[in-house]
């Protein structure tokens, strides 16, 4: 009377290929994908005081400037309380002596590759007396005028130079053009004595 019903069977998926798709989606993520890198200032941070390895670095008075930033975010030049637009006109100031005065620091005379013989601006220091108590953004905005500033500096070369802005130099150019106007910013802890100073 009744049919046994066949228990119909279900078809098997075909997996094999699986791990191949897979695989490749993975490469071409790999691939396809940026990896984001934080990117921090170009510093070299004080060494720990150690008195059989400190050396003393004499430096001329005119080659150096001091910029103090105090726990209340004060920023001083030389002892003058300055903001950071005044700032970045002060280091292009400062770096360039463009009229060769005897208080801003010396040049040197150089031949540089693919500019020829120029004045070089390599015995400069801008020297920095930043407080413990300073705030992340009076210190990032006292760097940032810092660079501003030598970035005009360095466009301006390059314009003059190369006829396009430092940014769209490439590697040899940018070197030429950084070799003029080379970044020689140091840092002290507070505690820290400040550069010994001639005349």
């Amino acid at each position: 009377m009744f049919k046994s019903r066949k228990k119909r069977s279900l078809p098997e998926l075909n997996t094999t290929s699986t791990a191949d798709i897979s695989f490749m989606l993975l490469i071409f993520f790999l691939v396809t994908s940026s990896m984001d890198t934080d990117k921090g200032l170009a510093r070299q941070l004080p060494a720990p005081e150690n008195p059989v390895e400190e050396q003393e670095l004499i430096v001329k008075k005119r080659n150096v400037l001091l910029l103090t930033l105090d726990g209340d975010d004060r920023l001083t030049c030389n002892g003058d309380s300055i903001n950071t637009s005044q700032l970045t006109e002060r280091v292009t100031d400062f770096v360039a002596n463009a009229a060769g005065d005897p208080a801003l620091p010396e040049l040197s005379e150089r031949d540089v590759h693919l500019l020829g013989r120029c004045k070089v601006s390599d015995r400069h220091v801008i020297f920095l007396r930043v407080s413990r108590e300073t705030s992340y953004n009076a210190y990032f905005e006292m760097q940032n005028a810092i660079v501003a500033g030598y970035n005009q500096l360095r466009d301006a070369l390059a314009q003059s130079r190369f006829g396009h802005a430092y940014a769209q130099c490439n590697a040899e150019e940018r070197d030429a053009v950084a070799m003029v106007y080379p970044q020689r910013i140091s840092e002290e802890i507070e505690s820290a004595s400040l550069v010994n100073s001639e005349e």
